[in-house]
Formats: structure tokens, C-alpha cells, sequence
């Protein structure tokens, strides 16, 4: 049996040594603008690239470098290659985590230039923990015991076409690449 993954682009990619020369964000786009938020346990099909499209356009609207911004839009691209397991379990495999942190910071160093610095990071996850609060409130009428964050952004839960979900995820991509290089 195989140890890599056939991506969209046909790469054969290895999860477990990930190599940047085949990271591609044609992959990361059209897998994440597929896969659903929650483990399809919502209300109307909401993908991870909405998610991430969502974080990095509050995290300009924040103010913040594009260096974060970018990041917020890549901060689930490791998804594309290895799934999304939910929190409360990925807790319990620290193993699944060590790799895909490993496979992260490969995605940062690759379009970034290196990985988060710790306020980075704290500022990715601030932006990510956000935009659960309302994913979870939305898509699932879930109401978590913190008071709600505030928002720069009108969020919009709408169903949309995965290819135009897709074509925004790339094209938010190209620019914030071409911010980053400003």
C-alpha cells in the first residue's frame, strides 16, 4: 500500500515527510472548499476554506500584518493533506498533532518565509477561536459559556459552490502572497 496521498494537482504527496516543492494551493483550495466544518455535523454545508477565508479577511480587518493575515488563511492547509480530526480527540493523540505540526510548519516556512513566532501563533488561534464561536453558534445553535467576541467582519454562512469557494480561496491567496512580498 501507498504512503502518500494523489492530491487534486495528482501529486503523490507523503503526510509524514512532507516535501514544500509539492505543496501546491491549488490542492489546499480545492480539498479544503470540499471538506465541511464539524465533521459535516451542521446545520447546512459551511467548508474549511470558508473558514479560512473568513479568518484571514477578519484578521486584516483587525489590522494585523500580513504575515498573520496570510497565516490565518493558511492555518488549516495541513487539512487538505491529512484531514481534520475534532479538538476534543485530537487531544488525545498527541502523535497526530506532533505530525501535524510538522506538516504546518513546513506550509509556513513554504509561503511565509519561516514559522509563527509565538505571538503569531497566539494571534492566529485568537482569530480561529473567534470564528468557532460563531461557527459553533451557527451552524450548530451552539452556545458556548463566554461572552461573544467582537467582529470586524459581517460573517455570512451561506451555501456556496465549492468552486466558488475554491476560486476566492485562490485568489485571496495570490494577493496576500503579494502583500506579504510588498
Amino acid at each position: 500500500m501507498a504512503d502518500y496521498i494523489t492530491t487534486y494537482t495528482e501529486e503523490h504527496f507523503y503526510p509524514t515527510e512532507p516535501e514544500a516543492e509539492k505543496l501546491h494551493p491549488e490542492d489546499i483550495a480545492h480539498s479544503l472548499s470540499m471538506q465541511c466544518r464539524g465533521n459535516g455535523h451542521v446545520k447546512a454545508f459551511f467548508s474549511v476554506a470558508q473558514h479560512c477565508i473568513n479568518c484571514a479577511k477578519e484578521a486584516e480587518a483587525r489590522g494585523y500584518s500580513p504575515r498573520v493575515t496570510f497565516a490565518c488563511l493558511l492555518h488549516d492547509a495541513s487539512e487538505a493533506y491529512v484531514s481534520d480530526v475534532p479538538r476534543p480527540f485530537k487531544k488525545e493523540i498527541p502523535s497526530f498533532t506532533e505530525w501535524e505540526n510538522k506538516l504546518i510548519d513546513v506550509i509556513y516556512t513554504k509561503w511565509l518565509g519561516s514559522t509563527l513566532t509565538a505571538e503569531e501563533e497566539k494571534l492566529v488561534k485568537l482569530v480561529d477561536d473567534d470564528m468557532l464561536y460563531y461557527d459553533l453558534k451557527v451552524l450548530l445553535n451552539e452556545v458556548q459559556d463566554r461572552p461573544a467576541p467582537k467582529l470586524c467582519l459581517e460573517l455570512s454562512y451561506d451555501v456556496r459552490p465549492f468552486k466558488d469557494v475554491e476560486r476566492e480561496y485562490l485568489a485571496l491567496f495570490d494577493r496576500l502572497r503579494k502583500d506579504l512580498s510588498k
